[in-house]
């Protein structure tokens, strides 16, 4: 028998009708345009892409490091998303962040298993994705993160409009 995964997203009304996801037992709300001119906090779809790209990555990471018993103190993922511009691809660029006593074949494994993650096969049909080590932390700026808006101006589908 196929099991399922059911993530459901529905209208909050007594939230001003915010979209609230439902995994589980979580909940949060999901951003973005409100129908109504505002925009709604919370993660919008693509950071959510991001996040699912970032926690498979970290957790193949993770069960690839304990199976071979490597030496990986801590570990970071970043995932940043870009729309492609007119007939490219989409991409995801993936910064990977391994700390502890790893030799380079050691890294190389681990890179490997960053890029045997499940959700990064599935994303991958449809989107490029381009994983490089740093030694450091990420420290993305947000004055240079993508808001919802610039998501959906990006994308050629005609007579719709953010709100």
């Amino acid at each position: 028998m196929t099991k399922i995964r059911e993530v459901v997203v529905a209208s909050d009304p007594t939230n001003h009708d915010a979209l609230v996801c439902r995994v589980g037992g979580s909940h949060f709300t999901v951003g973005g345009p409100d129908g109504v001119g505002r925009i709604s906090s919370g993660p919008n779809p693509y950071d959510l892409l991001s996040a699912s790209l970032a926690a498979c990555t970290a957790m193949s990471i993770r069960f690839q490091a304990r199976r071979q018993r490597l030496p990986l103190e801590r570990l970071e993922v970043s995932v940043s998303f870009r729309h492609g511009a007119l007939g490219e691809r989409d991409s995801f660029a993936r910064t990977l962040v391994l700390e502890g006593e790893l030799d380079a074949h050691q890294r190389a494994l681990l890179l490997e298993a960053a890029n045997l993650c499940p959700v990064g096969k599935i994303l991958g049909i449809g989107a490029a994705i381009n994983t490089r080590l740093d030694a450091t932390a990420s420290g993305h700026s947000p004055s240079t993160q993508a808001s919802y808006e610039d998501d959906l101006a990006q994308l050629p589908i005609p007579n719709i409009t953010p709100d």
